[in-house]
């Protein structure tokens, strides 16, 4: 039998990564993963291509010599700020003269909640996933699709993600002039999500925040679904920019003394601290008001989990919970990685999460009934699953 591999791309503002990832039991094994200094991205933005692709021709060579093997295809995760998320509702009238509702009528429902969406949002943007979070007929909640209940009414509350035109143009031509065709288009906040929270706590209720370099970007999950996306136009490198004029420091040096690689520095730890837990403090403060406008501000059961580049700070965890009011952890490890793998820290749970999602059958995995942008000169097919380890 081949040997069934997958390969995912995350091109952020910092690092672009590569995971190249094959087939196992119970859980897949990373072969081998590669990062390069990023080029032409701006807060996940991509404004030059070319200099992007240079990157992801770099890292992709680390991780293909780890590995042993040159992957041909990716998939690729979007984000930064050209990344939102809206809700919209939708209704049609069944079909059939015996009231049963087909495949057909829950399509049609999911289509017209997409029409109802005010074109503003959708202005020089592009739908890369749609999610039905609940279906309702005759007016009563049905708990799961409706397909093959009877009703005159079926109604559809359908969660979109979608992303800058432009930014997806630049991004498909970055990753193909590297060389790599792209298999999928996946929003990173979901992609990061299979590889660092549980199915049991997107269950009961969690928000999933990566921290970044020059964006920090919120998932909130409940009954299994995700319900919301967003992403903030500040990161960690505004901790290195405070540490730099608090401390009158170059800012290479900030960015040592924020990672703790300066030991020993005559810098008082106390005012350290302080702008460091300042800063967090203010980009905790912008999730809050999230939670605040979906009417969710310390209702998740699961808390918030922290992970990207920025999760290692110190004392990050007990700052997120004291400012969100809702228990805190910091995503540390990949869910279902051994210990013996490459995978060092939660800032790979971008990459992970692609290679995995990459690795699902059309006939396996757990659909969650988000239809993702599959790239085929520029057509949209394809449905995400949701991977699991």
């Amino acid at each position: 039998m081949a040997q069934k591999i997958s390969c995912g791309i995350d091109i952020g503002t910092d690092r672009v990564k590569v995971l190249i990832m094959e087939q196992g039991v119970p859980v897949p094994h990373v072969l081998g993963c590669g990062s390069a200094e990023s080029g032409g991205v701006h807060q996940g933005y991509i404004e030059h291509p070319e200099e992007t692709a240079n990157a992801v021709r770099e890292a992709l060579s680390v991780a293909a010599k780890a590995a042993g093997v040159m992957p041909r295809r990716a998939t690729v995760g979007a984000g930064g700020i050209g990344l939102s998320s809206v809700t919209a509702n939708g209704a049609i009238v069944v079909s059939r003269a015996d009231a049963e509702i087909t495949e057909l009528d829950a399509s049609k429902a999911v289509e017209t909640s997409r029409i109802s969406i005010p074109t503003s949002l959708l202005q020089n943007r592009r739908i890369i996933h749609t999610t039905p979070l609940q279906y309702k007929v005759d007016g009563k909640s049905v708990p799961t699709s409706p397909v093959g209940f009877k009703g005159a009414k079926l109604e559809v509350r359908t969660f979109f993600v979608t992303c800058m035109e432009q930014h997806l143009e630049n991004l498909f031509e970055a990753v193909e002039t590297a060389g790599i065709a792209i298999e999928d288009v996946v929003a990173t906040p979901l992609a990061a999500s299979t590889a660092t929270i549980t199915r049991a706590q997107k269950a009961a209720g969690v928000v999933l925040a990566n921290i970044g370099s020059e964006t920090v970007s919120i998932a909130v999950f409940e009954n299994g679904l995700p319900v919301s996306i967003e992403v903030f136009p500040v990161g960690s490198v505004n901790v290195t920019n405070d540490i730099a004029l608090g401390l009158r420091i170059p800012l290479e040096e900030a960015e040592s003394v924020k990672r703790g690689a300066i030991i020993g520095a005559s810098f008082p730890q106390k005012k350290l601290d302080e702008i460091i837990a300042a800063r967090l403090t203010d980009i905790f403060e912008l999730i809050e008001a999230h939670l605040k406008k979906m009417g969710r501000s310390g209702l998740l059961p699961a808390g918030v989990v922290l992970t990207g580049g920025g999760s290692a700070l110190a004392t990050i965890d007990d700052l997120a919970k004291a400012a969100l009011r809702l228990p805190a952890r910091i995503a540390s490890a990949i869910t279902g990685e051994s210990g013996k793998s490459q995978i060092k820290d939660a800032s790979w749970s971008v990459a992970y999460g692609l290679a995995a999602m990459g690795l699902q059958d059309a006939a396996r995995g757990l659909p969650l009934g988000i239809e993702t942008a599959r790239r085929a000169k520029h057509t949209v097919v394809g449905w995400f699953k949701q991977f699991l380890p």
